[in-house]
């Protein structure tokens, strides 16, 4: 893992508290520093700089009038209906498998919000595989950021 001096290890904690996930902080390391770290060198860093990565929650829902209170109506607006081609929220879900290939420190499955699963691995090195269900597949940007929470929250399970 590549050594960063006192105000690079600033920066990161800066954009850590700013939000950014880990996909985020890589790309940065590497845009305005030249450094070219994996994900799991990062997340070694975060852990190592005793930084907290921002919850990802989606916000409260409004909360409902109160039962008292006079109905005038349906003055409210109505919803507009979903969007059918934007995932559903916590669509993904990532699994780990049991029993790890030869050459694999972990790896698994995800299941993204079209109903593609895939397979993913990550090797001794900290670099992230994925094999899609046919070529040319590709998720939905949505459905990347949840694999990457999702799979961040099972190897903290794992102790990774």
């Amino acid at each position: 893992m590549p050594s960063l001096n006192a105000a690079q290890k600033q920066q990161v904690a800066t954009w850590v508290n700013e939000g950014l996930s880990l996909s985020d902080v890589q790309k940065r390391l590497s845009s305005e520093f030249g450094i070219s770290m994996t994900y799991m060198d990062v997340r070694f860093l975060v852990d190592d700089l005793d930084l907290t990565l921002a919850d990802k929650t989606p916000p409260e829902p409004p909360a409902a009038p109160a039962a008292d209170a006079p109905e005038q109506g349906n003055t409210a607006p109505t919803p507009a209906p979903a969007d059918p081609a934007a995932p559903a929220a916590g669509s993904v879900k990532v699994t780990v498998d049991p029993i790890q290939r030869p050459g694999v420190l972990v790896g698994g499955s995800v299941s993204f919000s079209d109903g593609q699963t895939a397979q993913w691995m990550m090797d001794e090195s900290g670099r992230l595989g994925f094999v899609p269900p046919f070529p040319g597949y590709k998720p939905a940007p949505a459905d990347v950021q949840q694999f990457q929470t999702a799979l961040d929250a099972e190897l903290r399970k794992l102790g990774f």
